[in-house]
């Protein structure tokens, strides 16, 4: 158990699979909070009141809405890119229980995954942990080779390929994975409307969609056209001006939940990346090089000095920084290995004052 296992609110404000420890109903058995006086005094004004125990089940506690639908996720989507490809399927497996476990309920997946196989593990996972009804699913369509585009055929092909890798009866929140100007947006959306119809797809999404195309979807959703509820976009400390121009205001305007990906950009605010000795060569590394300039030292630096106060990971203040912005639901972040998780999880309990919002703004200038 990691030393910085998560510390949680009593409430939340608005990258081998081993044992599976819980009750018959797949979730764990409840930990008692200690009492105000066995809990030391915090340090600092919104630092978070610690835990007794290891934390299971503890953030099943937090969740935000999702825009305007009746979902309710976990504010740290489990990202799942890495399944199947630099995550084997019993890391796979133990990251998912890790992130379960701990009370998390919101994963993001695609078709495009490893070419299926990451909705294939998470299938199986839910299937072994009988768990699919306390689990938001969201999976993205459009880029799988073998369903590619989204022209209504190819629409309803890899929806139902989604279905049956993930073995369910309907995905909670199906993302056009991206603009697909080959099609007139209606027939995409008409299709979808089938779709939600069906009963196989909840609610609708966008990916990498730009504000105009967005403004377009909003018009034909007025002509009964189902509504994009959410939106999928690169958005982190190191990358921040496309989102925080017209694309923050129309997604806020349109009551849209947002989902940053990359929101530790490739591993890079996690503090892990330091100097160009630190890059594996790797095509994460090349990534990673990028950032590692005055810009992005200044970052990890204003990173530290946040992470000391709290007593918490460099991650953990990256998202907490998302989590802080308006309209920001859950950034989408994956870990290899399950000890990674722990530090994505602590994020929701991460208060972070005034000053430190704009100390880590002022490094990160847009």
């Amino acid at each position: 158990m990691s030393r910085m296992m998560p510390r949680l609110f009593a409430s939340e404000h608005a990258e081998a699979g081993g044992s599976e420890p819980g009750q018959a109903d797949g979730r764990p058995d409840q930990h008692k909070r200690p009492s105000s006086r066995s809990t030391p005094a915090a340090e600092h004004p919104s630092s978070p009141i610690p835990v007794m125990g290891d934390g299971a089940g503890l953030g099943s506690s937090i969740r935000r809405s999702l825009g305007q639908t009746d979902l309710s996720v976990f504010p740290v989507a489990l990202g799942t890119s890495v399944f199947g490809w630099t995550a084997p399927v019993d890391a796979s497996a133990a990251i998912l229980n890790r992130y379960y476990d701990f009370g998390g309920n919101f994963i993001d997946t695609a078709d495009s995954y490893s070419a299926g196989r990451s909705e294939h593990i998470i299938g199986q996972w839910m299937s072994r942990r009988k768990n699919r009804d306390n689990i938001v699913i969201a999976t993205k369509i459009g880029n799988h080779p073998d369903n590619p585009g989204l022209g209504p055929v190819s629409m309803v092909r890899a929806v139902e390929a989604s279905l049956e890798r993930l073995q369910t009866g309907h995905i909670d929140l199906l993302y056009f994975h991206l603009d697909d100007r080959s099609v007139p947006l209606e027939d995409s959306l008409g299709t979808a409307q089938w779709l939600i119809e069906s009963g196989k797809v909840r609610y609708l999404a966008a990916s990498n969609f730009s504000a105009e195309r967005l403004v377009e979807a909003r018009i034909l959703s007025a002509a009964g056209y189902p509504r994009f509820e959410a939106l999928e976009t690169h958005y982190s400390l190191m990358h921040r001006q496309p989102f925080e121009g017209d694309l923050g205001l129309v997604s806020r305007g349109q009551g849209l939940g947002v989902m940053p990906y990359f929101a530790l950009e490739n591993g890079f605010l996690t503090g892990k990346y330091r100097s160009k000795s630190d890059l594996d060569g790797s095509a994460r590394g090349a990534r990673v090089a990028r950032h590692l300039n005055r810009g992005g030292l200044r970052v990890l630096h204003a990173l530290d000095d946040v992470a000391a106060e709290h007593n918490a990971p460099v991650a953990s203040i990256a998202l907490a920084w998302l989590q802080a912005k308006s309209g920001i639901v859950a950034p989408v972040v994956s870990a290899s290995l399950p000890e990674q998780v722990d530090a994505l999880v602590a994020s929701p309990a991460i208060r972070l004052t005034r000053g430190q919002l704009v100390e880590l703004e002022r490094a990160a200038r847009v």
